[in-house]
């Protein structure tokens, strides 16, 4: 019940002791009390903003790392493949060259499944490996901006802190300018649309 009377009396603006005596109109304690009412809501809008940045930013920079590992224990398994299909080569070369048409078929076997096998084959790997590399680079292309929102947001809760503390409006006013910033810059990161 606390809780909703608390939340109404925000909504209404209601005193907390209509009974108690009232600052000078202009005061610094009204202007002290005007900001300290406003601000407290802000505050934690500002830090839902910063904590919803800080989950997609923390996504964005475990996909980059995740995925710069899976893509190199890819490509060494593409590697070993590779290796493995080239001494194959070689040997149905040799094979050609001796004209061992029972050696040449398993060996032609051999290389075509080494390109082909299902799931493990090296054009299966490759693909694997470039849709890593690809979701890995949008990642990054993604990160910086939600950094440099979380610095945005971070500096609006400073400022509107500070408005508090100065009682000042500018400041007050200026920290939501700042978050704004920082609602850009976080979409920029979201959807890459500049």
């Amino acid at each position: 019940m606390a809780l909703i009377d608390s939340v109404l009396n925000l909504i209404n603006k209601t005193p907390k002791d209509p009974a108690a005596p009232k600052p000078p109109v202009g005061s610094r304690s009204e202007r002290e009390a005007k900001i300290k009412d406003k601000a407290g809501l802000v505050i934690n809008v500002f830090a839902l903003l910063l904590a919803v940045n800080a989950y997609f930013g923390g996504s964005y920079s475990s996909t980059i790392l995740n995925n710069t590992i899976k893509a190199g224990s890819e490509w060494s398994f593409y590697q070993a493949k590779s290796i493995k299909k080239t001494a194959a080569e070689y040997a149905l070369y040799d094979a050609q060259k001796s004209n061992d048409t029972r050696r040449i078929a398993e060996l032609t076997a051999k290389i075509d499944r080494y390109e082909n096998e299902a799931h493990d084959g090296m054009k299966d790997i490759l693909a694997r490996v470039q849709k890593l590399e690809a979701d890995r680079d949008a990642a990054k292309l993604r990160s910086p901006w939600m950094s440099y929102a979380s610095t945005a947001y971070q500096l609006s809760i400073v400022l509107l802190s500070a408005s508090i503390l100065a009682v000042s409006m500018p400041l007050f006013w200026g920290s939501f300018a700042v978050c704004g910033a920082g609602v850009i810059l976080m979409s920029q990161g979201l959807w890459l649309w500049f």
